[in-house]
């Protein structure tokens, strides 16, 4: 469990292709100096496992779904991340609930500067879509923010966005005051909303007498529960 305020940014410095996964390796000093092996660290917003580490670097297997699901399929040596180590029991909140457990990645459409601040306004996955409302929470490449805008509920759904205003601090301290129109970063929303919406399904699908598909649990020794959170 996350708070989505980072730590530091780290540096990809190893990519390793392992079949359809990749051994991914970040230099990282802070958020290391007190790591096990199995920690959890949040990169970007995406929660890893700890394999191997050094006093400065640490290792982790990102698998295919990771992969398929968020930026880091197009990670590359040198690339930037943010960083943030799992909270501790007694921590305060500093952001909001953050799992690590993105939903999809959203692009960057414009941004719009102000005194001192930024407007940045992102492409929403009509999946997403209720799941983001104005002045809800949201975690973009695991920075914990707020929603300032959202896109009329009558716009169509391969136009929708939602909009964000990055104050000075986010935009020296994380990787979203390089990003650009075109950029991706990764998108977890709202548990509570997640809950929400699968509660309303649920409700609906007895009422109406359907059934409603359920994925079988993952084993504890797969991949998918083990490590594409």
């Amino acid at each position: 469990m996350f708070t989505g305020i980072i730590e530091e940014l780290g540096t990809v410095t190893a990519v390793e292709q392992h079949g359809d996964s990749v051994a991914l390796t970040v230099h990282g000093p802070t958020v290391v100096q007190d790591a096990r092996h199995g920690d959890s660290i949040a990169t970007s917003g995406v929660c890893l496992t700890v394999v191997e580490q050094t006093p400065e670097t640490f290792t982790a297997f990102v698998m295919k779904q990771t992969l398929d699901m968020s930026a880091h399929g197009t990670l590359a040596v040198g690339d930037r991340l943010n960083l943030e180590r799992a909270a501790s029991v007694g921590d305060r909140l500093g952001g909001h609930i953050v799992q690590g457990h993105v939903d999809g990645t959203a692009t960057v459409l414009e941004t719009a500067d102000g005194d001192g601040w930024r407007r940045v306004r992102f492409s929403l996955a009509p999946g997403l879509s209720p799941l983001v409302v104005d002045k809800g929470s949201i975690a973009l490449d695991g920075v914990s923010l707020t929603v300032s805008a959202v896109s009329a509920e009558d716009t169509p759904v391969d136009a929708a966005w939602f909009e964000v205003s990055l104050i000075p601090e986010t935009l020296a301290a994380t990787t979203l005051g390089s990003r650009v129109p075109g950029d991706r970063v990764n998108v977890e929303t709202d548990v509570l909303a997640r809950h929400v919406r699968r509660m309303l399904r649920l409700d609906a699908a007895v009422a109406s007498g359907s059934r409603v598909a359920s994925r079988p649990p993952a084993r504890s020794d797969s991949p998918v529960a083990s490590e594409a959170r």
